[in-house]
């Protein structure tokens, strides 16, 4: 599948912009101290962190005898940092209908809550994360039941599509969160994917707190994280020795942007697999419970129609063995059919007809 995109949402001046930047390692996103310093979504992509990579291209370089490790190619998310949205969006207060244009073309919400305190930098709209939350909620709630209201009078749908509308449209009549609607039936999935819903999105919540209350207001469940999105920023700004030397010295292993690119990657149940060779040792990124053909079509669409039979190791199996030629003589390396359910890390050779 193609990169995934995820949408930064908030309040304005709740650090979306500022965590924007961190993530792309560079200032791209304006940040300012004023409502509406973002206008239009600035978009980036970032590389999902991933560290088999790195020991899987080294394995390669030894055993094809190469001067240099072969081009790495990460998984990638791409990040759209979006407009603030204000009470009255879902009727067009602020820049309420931008905004939810934009959103509805993301695959994940990434809600950024403001949790710290600062004088110097203007609240506008926000009181509190709980609040805050509601609000944001709310309004896409509301935009959505307007949505719903049209879908609804399609004549070409039949009962049991109306029928999951019908319960869409119950839950936010009483001002449920929906997060990630699940859909039972598998030959509906497709169509309920492309819904211009934004409430049936996964959600991952980002609370932004001061680098002092980092410890103290930890949250790292399910759905949730927290973040100082201006000590990111200024990580962000450190060479790579200087990063990790910092982060050893607060007794942390990896960055927040690390932990929320993970999150943000997991939270739409992607996984894996890869792929190695003197050409590129790359990561490929597709929906866990994917079968082989599926896995296949990642890489070239074409490939699913003339998919074969797989070859398939393990990463850790692989790296234990030291080599592709190794794991194949201790037997680790398996041939696959069209039914296997490709798993996170599987290193994998298709072979395909014409």
């Amino acid at each position: 599948m193609s990169s995934v995109k995820c949408g930064i949402v908030g309040l304005p001046n709740v650090g979306k912009s500022t965590l924007f930047n961190a993530l792309l390692k560079k200032r791209v996103a304006l940040s300012a101290n004023y409502p509406f310093a973002t206008v239009e979504p600035n978009i980036g992509v970032v590389a999902v962190p991933d560290l088999r990579l790195q020991k899987l291209a080294e394995l390669t370089k030894n055993e094809e005898r190469m001067t240099n490790l072969p081009p790495i190619v990460p998984a990638v998310c791409e990040f759209v940092d979006i407009a603030g949205l204000v009470k009255g969006a879902a009727t067009g207060a602020g820049l309420g209908n931008k905004f939810l244009s934009h959103i509805r073309e993301v695959d994940a919400i990434i809600h950024v809550l403001r949790d710290f305190s600062d004088p110097n930098i203007v609240r506008e709209g926000s009181i509190n994360p709980d609040e805050d939350k509601l609000t944001i909620e709310t309004e896409l709630g509301l935009a959505d039941l307007e949505v719903l209201e049209k879908l609804l009078m399609d004549k070409t749908l039949d009962s049991k599509q109306l029928d999951i509308l019908n319960r869409i449209k119950v839950e936010l009549d009483a001002g449920h969160v929906l997060g990630k609607f699940e859909v039972g039936d598998e030959k509906l999935r497709d169509w309920f994917s492309k819904l211009p819903l934004i409430s049936i999105k996964p959600v991952l919540y980002v609370f932004n707190v001061a680098e002092s209350e980092i410890a103290s207001k930890a949250r790292n469940d399910g759905n949730e994280m927290t973040i100082c999105a201006k000590l990111e920023e200024e990580l962000a700004d450190l060479n790579e020795e200087e990063r990790l030397e910092y982060l050893k010295e607060i007794g942390i292993e990896e960055t927040g942007l690390e932990r929320l690119i993970k999150k943000a990657y997991s939270l739409l149940g992607l996984i894996s697999f890869l792929t190695e060779g003197v050409k590129e040792v790359r990561a490929w990124t597709i929906k866990a419970g994917s079968k082989g053909p599926e896995a296949a079509g990642a890489i070239h669409t074409d490939f699913i129609k003339g998919f074969i039979r797989a070859q398939v190791v393990s990463y850790d199996k692989l790296i234990e063995a030291g080599s592709m030629a190794q794991a194949k003589a201790k037997g680790w390396v398996r041939t696959e059919g069209r039914d296997y359910i490709v798993q996170d890390g599987d290193v994998i050779e298709f072979l395909i007809g014409s």
